[in-house]
């Protein structure tokens, strides 16, 4: 069991348990993307309009764009030992990391419930194979209390749980998409041109569904050592994101003809039966594929909130996040597909702007500093830096003018048609604009 103090997760991980495998990289990237999600994520493209090429184009553009900077992030937790959040200390300060830690918990939160519905679903589904009942709430339960005990064991069963379920979920996964695509896969094509605001909104789901990683990915590398070649690790992440995301994608795609909405439950029935004899093996794998997104989300929102200044035992932490998010999925299951979409899109408003000045503070402000030894950081300020100040700024503009969705659309994205593009604004304005205006190292960031 990893340490269970609020201190432990404020501190670098300490010399002599950093001793992680470097092939835990790609499988803590790989195994979270496992899930009906992207499925659901390649079949909302087609009820937005875009027809197969348009999807995979969307797909390849939207990934590569989205997992970059997390491969990159993931670069980061070696040489520092810190979870993401604290690492981005460095450019925030202190008080500066309290905002976008809280913000990270609850995104947490709500990745908790848009995992465990369809979950929950497939889970009832498999029960009533065998002739059992049970209620959404009781089947939701089951399934959150085991990501929870996996949470409060920490790190280190996490990441276990990502490699060896994580390769079981893979095989079972593997059959089933060639099967489904083998029986019920059809190629859609558009019966009108796709517009460039649609595509943009396609290209931003997509970007998010990787990017929204970036929070997270330091958090499961800093128990390597400290002399671990960064440029293995981000090649191991961006791999990791990349074949998993992907493929199930654009099966999402393939089997969206025979799926009558994007949401769960149609996704469910569906794979079942195309999978005939072998669909409560498929049932059991979507049930279980909630387990390890949910146990990186509770475990990485343990963290965050004590980030964010709330300084409980790691274990009271996740508890609280699994718990949350069990009541937001038994609220919100019958609006799955319109709370994806719209959670997708509003939270990339913050993340990117947030990523953007953490690279930009790692790789070209303050990148390989001979000065600062494992563990000690005389550059990190203890109060709230102009980083912070950047962040706010760029995070809320973007919203007020660039956002699209259903709850508000900005004044220049009705300008553009609806087309999506603050969450590339808000990360290379807040990374430029962080880079041109940092202060040489020792000076007075407060």
């Amino acid at each position: 069991m990893e340490d269970l103090s609020a201190a432990s997760v404020r501190e670098p991980a300490p010399l002599s348990r950093k001793t992680m495998p470097m092939d835990r990289v790609f499988w803590s990237h790989f195994s979270p993307n496992l899930g009906p999600g992207g499925w659901v994520t390649g079949a909302l493209l087609v009820s937005l309009g875009l027809d197969f090429r348009t999807g995979v184009l969307a797909i390849l553009l939207g990934n590569a764009i989205g997992a970059l900077p997390v491969a990159l992030a993931a670069a980061i937790g070696p040489p520092t030992g810190l979870t993401q959040m604290e690492a981005s200390r460095r450019a925030l300060g202190t008080l500066g990391v309290r905002p976008p830690s809280f913000l990270n918990w609850l995104y947490c939160v709500g990745w908790d419930a848009v995992n465990n519905v369809p979950a929950a679903a497939a889970l009832i589904a498999l029960l009533a194979v065998f002739g059992l009942s049970a209620p959404f709430w009781l089947a939701l339960g089951v399934l959150a209390g085991v990501q929870m005990i996996a949470s409060i064991y920490g790190h280190h069963v996490v990441q276990a749980l990502q490699k060896y379920l994580g390769a079981l979920l893979l095989a079972v996964f593997a059959l089933i998409g060639l099967t489904f695509a083998a029986n019920g896969g059809s190629v859609i094509h558009a019966e009108h041109s796709v517009g460039f605001a649609t595509f943009l909104l396609a290209v931003g789901i997509l970007v998010s569904f990787n990017l929204s990683w970036a929070t997270y990915s330091s958090d499961y590398t800093r128990y390597l050592p400290v002399d671990a070649d960064p440029k293995r690790v981000v090649t191991l992440a961006l791999a990791g994101l990349l074949t998993s995301a992907v493929p199930f994608q654009i099966l999402g795609l393939l089997t969206a003809a025979s799926i009558a909405e994007p949401s769960p439950t149609a996704v469910i029935a569906s794979l079942q039966h195309a999978m005939g004899p072998l669909g409560p093996l498929a049932l059991a794998a979507i049930a279980l594929s909630s387990i390890t997104g949910n146990s990186f989300n509770d475990n990485t929102a343990s963290y965050s909130l004590i980030s964010a200044g709330i300084h409980v035992p790691r274990v009271a932490a996740a508890i609280i996040t699994a718990s949350l998010g069990y009541v937001l999925a038994v609220a919100g299951a019958g609006r799955y597909a319109s709370l994806y979409t719209d959670y997708l899109l509003v939270t990339m408003y913050w993340i990117a702007p947030w990523a953007g000045i953490v690279l930009a503070d790692w790789y070209l402000v303050k990148k390989n500093d001979p000065n600062v030894a494992y563990g000690h950081e005389p550059d990190a300020p203890s109060g709230w830096t102009h980083g912070a100040t950047i962040f706010i700024v760029t995070s809320a503009l973007t919203v007020l003018l660039f956002s699209t969705s259903s709850l508000y659309t900005g004044p220049i994205a009705r300008w553009l048609g609806g087309a999506d593009i603050g969450y590339y604004v808000g990360f290379f304005v807040a990374a430029l604009w962080y880079a041109a205006t940092a202060r040489p190292r020792g000076a007075s960031s407060r």
